[in-house]
């Protein structure tokens, strides 16, 4: 029952979850997360300055996972269909197709800026992929493969940017409902809980400490983005908040 009220009510949310759970599937049939995987190659987001950056990852980095850890599809899922069904409900099936990728779209060019600043001493410096085909020494030759090894394996995957911006909409649109958050064992308003997490995100994204393989910018930029658009929404259509 609870199956057919969502490919009723929310089929665009359904079909999402379904996609990734598919998508999920065959990055495990085909490999995993392994540094050699073609399909990470070919469709995870990898930095502009990468042999293995294509345009279109900025679209299917956002439908792909880690397969090493199943917590990572299971939350952002969890999140889209707690909190997106309820958006699509409200919007629409077109307007909340849109803004979910939108905001993925996002997601990944804030993901890109900060590949960008993380490794801009390599790319400005007379290390960049492209300035370094003209380096013929030893040395340099070894650091240019090294570069082009660590590009290579540095991607990202992940709906988590969208599924923020879904976050960041709800908030805006239903600030004072009230979540429960485990451990903590007492309610919080939804404008204060997804602000806080939102607050985590800038603090990691900006810290960054060591082994933290979280793309915390990517999921700025998506809750940047889904708070725009859902202003933008609501200067022409007034709603009443909750």
């Amino acid at each position: 029952m609870e199956f057919r009220s969502l490919q009723r009510d929310t089929p665009i949310v359904l079909n999402l979850i379904i996609i990734n759970a598919i998508v999920y599937v065959a990055q495990l049939a085909f490999g995993g997360m392994g540094n050699d995987n073609s399909v990470n190659d070919l469709f995870a987001l990898h930095h502009y300055t990468s042999d293995e950056f294509r345009p279109y990852q900025l679209v299917t980095h956002m439908f792909m996972h880690d397969t090493n850890s199943f917590f990572h599809l299971f939350f952002n899922m969890f999140g889209l269909w707690m909190f997106g069904s309820l958006m699509e409900k409200l919007w629409g099936h077109k307007r909340f197709l849109i803004f979910y990728l939108i905001c993925g779209l996002l997601a990944g060019f804030a993901q890109m800026a900060s590949y960008a600043y993380s490794n801009w001493s390599f790319d400005h410096n007379g290390l960049g992929l492209n300035q370094m085909i003209t380096l013929v020494d030893e040395m340099n030759n070894h650091i240019k493969i090294e570069y082009a090894d660590y590009l290579k394996s540095s991607f990202t995957v992940g709906a988590s940017g969208a599924i923020m911006g879904v976050l960041a909409a709800y908030a805006y649109t239903f600030p004072n409902t009230q979540l429960y958050i485990f451990p903590i064992p007492f309610p919080i308003k939804t404008k204060w809980a997804i602000t806080a997490l939102i607050a985590f995100d800038i603090f990691g994204g900006v810290t960054k400490a060591s082994g933290d393989n979280v793309a915390h910018f990517a999921h700025v930029g998506g809750a940047i983005a889904g708070l725009i658009i859902v202003i933008f929404w609501n200067k022409t259509n007034k709603k009443t908040f909750f």
